[in-house]
């Protein structure tokens, strides 16, 4: 895994359907009850993934089944898919114990914090929330991470220096961010078995919607520098409980449906997981539209 110019080594928002494939024959994995890489780069073909493209990767290993070297597995299938010119991209978010500081009032964290694990770009854990995958690609060798408590990404490729380089420390969704790079480089979003809230790239949305009024919160964090601890806040749009309050579902999920319900998105099977192959621009664009019409009060 690296940041910048250091490198280290590997550290230690579900269905399942019958598989099939219309008649067509898939490849066999050597172990008849476990996938193969070389099956599901072929589902990641099919689905549309071309060698070269820039994804950004939400999935559910138990939805995609098992796989032939774990998570490790799934990650070289994806690196296969997009080749050597492509590039890979995760959000890691980061394990924290103390989350729970950040819901007491503002002049007490500090001292609440006094003896809280500091945030690591390099060492600290994914959140858990975000997924084994994303963990065990946070530990690979060629990966770079991004230096960020809350919006902390993870890349591999060609691509991967300029996505996750100097992000901002405010609105890490926004301007300047991870998510805005992969837009602005014509990046896809794949989605394998993800719940349907699950499509991070519409916290970038949340930030071009014209909408009045967005909630910001403010959380602080202990962090690891080159000095020891500091303690820092970032300030950001609400990506917990969403910009403006919406009744009912959360509404990324209804946005991802609705969007789906039009055809745009390549819609397919990898492994066992319901799959999908997704513009980021395209669902940026809708997204925008979306919000600006119904989370703006009448």
């Amino acid at each position: 895994m690296e940041i910048g110019s250091l490198r280290l080594g590997h550290e230690g928002r579900l269905r399942r359907r019958p598989v099939g494939n219309g008649g067509q024959a898939r490849l066999c994995s050597v172990d008849p009850d476990r996938w193969s890489v070389e099956h599901l780069t072929a589902d990641l073909r099919r689905l549309g993934v071309a060698p070269g493209d820039l994804l950004m990767v939400h999935a559910s290993l138990r939805a995609v089944g098992p796989v032939e070297g774990g998570a490790d597995g799934v990650i070289d299938a994806l690196q296969a898919a997009v080749g050597r010119d492509g590039t890979l991209l995760m959000t890691l978010g980061a394990r924290d114990d103390w989350a729970w500081v950040n819901n007491r009032p503002e002049p007490d964290r500090p001292d609440l914090l006094r003896d809280a694990e500091p945030f690591d770009c390099l060492l600290t854990p994914a959140d858990p929330d975000v997924g084994v995958l994303a963990e065990v690609f946070r530990t690979r060798p060629a990966t770079l991470v991004s230096d960020h408590p809350e919006g902390r990404f993870a890349a591999s490729g060609p691509l991967a220096r300029r996505l996750v380089e100097n992000v901002p420390w405010d609105d890490y969704y926004g301007a300047g961010s991870p998510l805005e790079r992969l837009v602005q480089a014509g990046g896809r979003v794949l989605r394998l078995g993800a719940d349907l809230d699950t499509l991070t790239v519409l916290h970038y949305a949340e930030h071009l919607a014209p909408v009045p009024s967005k909630r910001r919160i403010r959380r602080h964090r202990l962090v690891a520098t080159g000095r020891g601890s500091e303690l820092r806040v970032v300030d950001t749009l609400d990506d917990e409980d969403g910009i403006v309050d919406h009744p009912g579902e959360d509404y990324f999920a209804v946005i991802l449906r609705q969007y789906l319900a039009t055809g745009r998105a390549s819609a397919g099977v990898v492994g066992r997981a319901d799959s999908e192959l997704i513009e980021a621009a395209d669902v940026v664009e809708f997204a925008v539209e979306w919000m600006a019409e119904h989370l703006v009060p009448e």
